[in-house]
């Protein structure tokens, strides 16, 4: 399975940096407290300051999302929400080992992460606007077709596994009990995220060879290297 942005989303958003992971002997009874603790420190320590809008890498989402016709009080980065329910409850949902680091994580940095079951994609992962006859399912199992020119992570069979970019992953390629392999995705368009993203990548890799013994592939892509083989 190969990874990418299509041409169209590097030219229409030129600040973009992606980082890529592909993990692989994943179980589901890691024990992850101890990371995922240090991370919600380091996100509570940036939230004493302020709320979660007025860090500079969600404000530069809610720009992105402004400029693809979304209102962004309405659909959130991934990364505001899980912040903002973070800041309010002071803690966020226990799901699954994997996903609690990646919240985590995503949390401290401010950037969206997101963790796809590989086993549950068809073929290559584009991220590029959709045609607009694209199946997506949502956690509650229903079906639903991204608007034409929506943002989607679209797989060779027509699947979108994730709508308006970085807002909402798809329930059907959800990190679940049985999963053994996952293609983690981190996207940011900040001003410093050519710094960033990549320190995201080698912070999530470490906590993935601490906690489960294993070394992930991994990558920053970028205009003239877009595609990641997972």
């Amino acid at each position: 399975m190969d990874f990418q942005h299509a041409a169209a989303m590097w030219s229409a958003h030129p600040d973009l940096v992606a980082g890529v992971l592909r993990a692989d002997g994943l179980n589901p009874d890691a024990p992850v407290d101890a990371p995922v603790a240090r991370y919600w420190a380091r996100a509570a320590e940036r939230l004493a300051g302020g709320n979660e809008s007025e860090l500079p890498e969600i404000q530069a989402w809610r720009r992105t999302f402004a400029a693809m016709g979304l209102k962004p009080t309405q659909y959130r980065c991934a990364s505001e929400a899980l912040l903002r329910r973070f800041r309010q409850q002071g803690e966020v949902p226990r799901i699954h080992p994997l996903i609690d680091l990646c919240n985590a994580v995503s949390l401290a940095f401010a950037i969206p992460v997101a963790a796809i079951d590989v086993e549950r994609v068809s073929g290559d992962l584009t991220v590029r606007h959709a045609y607009g006859d694209e199946r997506y399912e949502t956690f509650a199992g229903d079906v639903e077709n991204p608007l034409p020119g929506e943002v989607v992570f679209a797989d060779a069979a027509g699947r979108a596994h994730a709508r308006r970019w970085t807002n909402r992953q798809s329930g059907y390629s959800a990190v679940r009990k049985e999963t053994a392999s996952v293609l983690i995705v981190a996207e940011a368009v900040h001003e410093t995220a050519a710094a960033d993203v990549p320190e995201l990548v080698r912070a999530l890799a470490g906590e993935l060879t601490a906690v489960w013994g294993i070394t992930p592939a991994t990558a920053v892509l970028t205009p003239e290297a877009p595609r990641f083989t997972a």
